[in-house]
């Protein structure tokens, strides 16, 4: 996946949700000498990782008016998103009325996260905004091909690498999830509304005798990949371990890795893999 060219000298805005991701993108674009503007998603976002002397606002994610208000207030011309945000129900969003017609244009009732985002990126961009990626910031996050830390999968462990891509490939235009466990040619889990990390504990529950599966996680087809890359980072590396499975494979260029360093320290720490693959390469088994 290619970055777009990114003028440092537009003030960047960025929606803040969970996770360490947010204060990775704030810090990499002011050392690029960016200003910067946060509006950090109330319930979501930890305000101790936004660094000192950066300007911040804080919204309920339901709070649409308000979060383009505060954007256009702050003088912000681009806009990145950066963080975990669980997707809640209409009772926990509370939306206001710019939000409700959002959701309206997207037919939350019948389509999954990425027509949401797509109307989420066509509204900001109507706005005047210019919708910028993770990756047009930090361009280092994403993951290489090939063997990116632990030793090579074996034959097992590239049998079910393409089992996952082909059952990922399956689902892909319905829009369900970007990430699946497989052991032994049999599928474990597929990631739904619960997350990855809750479906790598759920595979864990599930795990055969035997030798351990492994994680797939890939971007979808469809995705709008300003939005919602897949992402993996320690966290996942310690569920991955504590299901018993044996290595992670995820799509070259186009996933996340939060903390490179410390995800490779800990992928090796408990004899692991992680590869980067190109899925269109990966023949079903």
């Amino acid at each position: 996946m290619g970055t777009a060219a990114v003028d440092t000298s537009r003030k960047l805005g960025v929606v803040a949700g969970g996770g360490a991701l947010p204060s990775l993108v704030i810090n990499e674009a002011r050392k690029q000498g960016r200003e910067v503007f946060v509006l950090a998603l109330e319930h979501f976002v930890d305000l101790d990782l936004i660094p000192d002397g950066v300007d911040y606002d804080i919204v309920p994610l339901g709070a649409a008016a308000k979060l383009i208000g505060s954007l256009r207030k702050a003088g912000v011309q681009d806009v990145v998103m950066a963080g975990r945000v669980k997707r809640p129900g209409l009772r926990e969003l509370k939306p206001d009325f710019k939000a409700l017609a959002i959701l309206t244009k997207a037919s939350i009732r019948g389509l999954g996260d990425d027509g949401l985002l797509s109307a989420v990126r066509k509204e900001i961009e109507a706005e005047g905004f210019r919708l910028i990626g993770v990756p047009d910031v930090m361009p280092d996050i994403l993951a290489g091909q090939g063997l990116l830390a632990g030793a090579q999968p074996d034959e097992q462990a590239m049998h079910d690498i393409r089992r996952g891509v082909a059952v990922l490939n399956a689902i892909s235009q319905v829009d369900v999830g970007q990430a699946v466990t497989v052991q032994q040619g049999i599928v474990l889990a597929i990631e739904a509304v619960e997350g990855t990390d809750a479906m790598i504990a759920r595979a864990g529950e599930l795990r055969r005798e035997g030798i351990g599966g492994v994680l797939v996680k890939l971007v979808k087809e469809q995705q709008d990949r300003s939005l919602d890359l897949p992402t993996i980072g320690l966290e996942t590396v310690q569920k991955v371990a504590e299901a018993g499975l044996r290595g992670i494979a995820v799509s070259a260029g186009s996933c996340q890795i939060i903390d490179t360093d410390a995800v490779y320290s800990a992928v090796k720490q408990h004899n692991l893999f992680l590869i980067g693959i190109d899925p269109a390469s990966m023949v079903a088994p």
